[in-house]
């Protein structure tokens, strides 16, 4: 036999099924609402839920966006921790928007809040924040899914490789290294050098194919190196990497010296001196927190250069630490 919240919970998915929409959504806040005030978290959860994803997939991104929001507030008065069923709700939901719905960013961020409010990691949950950045890259929305992958999962980077290289296809050949640099070195500013590898093999697997493409395998007792004659920054993303594996000063300052030149044509230089700080000891006058200013302002057009294609068709054909970051 039906409980009565398991009536309440029909009778309003049938309301929305016949397409009242704001009669159903009014009583869905009236009822939770009441359990909220209750503190019964379990029942204004179910309520919330059930309702949200009934009126996003009637196509209501407004209404349903709204009750998405009521269960995050839930979830705070509530002290919910973002576990595999709080997460696995709030994802559900997430992956139910229609894709130009305003209310989605908000939730988004109000999601990211409460995983870090709740949760082991200051900067969101990187499940979150994966899938966040998959929707945006499945939405040729590259800036936004960059901010978002960057703090990922270990599926990340491979989402993140496929975006950058997708984009750099409508640009110029010689961009490649802009593309690479703005995977690798937002990884390398929160401290994930495993994530930065992952990115710089697969963007670099990506770009081996492409034809006419001049490059040079180098050979030491120590490891494998590929070259790029035409492209030298890419060179130096590389062997900064392995600069970084090695945590030699002299090494990082050397590496820096000689493609000083190269350099000078991109805008890494804060970014640079903070990784000689961060994994080589490398002291920096200190105003305000270099690092936040950075992942603050490296997406959106600045930072590393590169986003010169067209939005749309930069980001085409593009498919969908430990967890968090390594």
């Amino acid at each position: 036999m039906a409980t009565k919240l398991e009536k309440t919970i029909q009778r309003q998915q049938e309301k929305i099924a016949e397409g009242q929409f704001y009669e159903a959504h009014q009583q869905l806040r009236v009822i939770a609402s009441r359990y909220t005030k209750a503190q019964d978290w379990e029942k204004a959860t179910s309520i919330l839920y059930s309702g949200a994803q009934s009126l996003l997939q009637a196509g209501q991104g407004g209404s349903g966006g709204d009750l998405c929001i009521f269960l995050l507030d839930v979830f705070n008065k509530g002290e919910v921790k973002p576990d595999a069923s709080s997460k696995g709700k709030l994802l559900s939901l997430l992956r139910s928007f229609p894709k130009d719905e305003p209310t989605k960013k908000k939730f988004v961020g109000e999601m990211i809040g409460w995983s870090a409010k709740f949760g082991e990691y200051p900067a969101g949950d990187p499940e979150i924040h994966h899938v966040a950045g998959t929707l945006h890259a499945e939405a040729l929305e590259p800036y936004e899914a960059e901010r978002h992958l960057v703090l990922g999962n270990q599926d990340s980077p491979s989402t993140l490789a496929s975006l950058e290289y997708s984009w750099y296809e409508a640009d110029d050949s010689h961009t490649a290294p802009l593309y690479c640099a703005r995977g690798v070195i937002p990884y390398l500013l929160t401290g994930n050098l495993r994530a930065a590898n992952k990115f710089f093999l697969l963007f670099t697997s990506f770009l081996s194919k492409k034809p006419g493409l001049n490059t040079q395998q180098i050979s030491t007792s120590a490891s494998d190196l590929r070259i790029y004659p035409t492209l030298p920054l890419l060179n130096f993303i590389g062997l900064l990497l392995r600069s970084v594996e090695r945590g030699d000063p002299s090494l990082f300052r050397q590496l820096k010296s000689h493609y000083a030149t190269n350099l000078k044509e991109v805008n890494w230089n804060e970014a640079l001196d903070t990784l000689g700080e961060m994994y080589f000891g490398i002291k920096i006058p200190r105003q305000g927190n270099p690092m936040l200013d950075m992942l603050g302002g490296m997406f959106g057009g600045g930072g590393f250069g590169g986003g010169g294609g067209a939005k749309s068709s930069g980001a085409k054909g593009i498919t969908p630490a430990a967890a968090g970051l390594d």
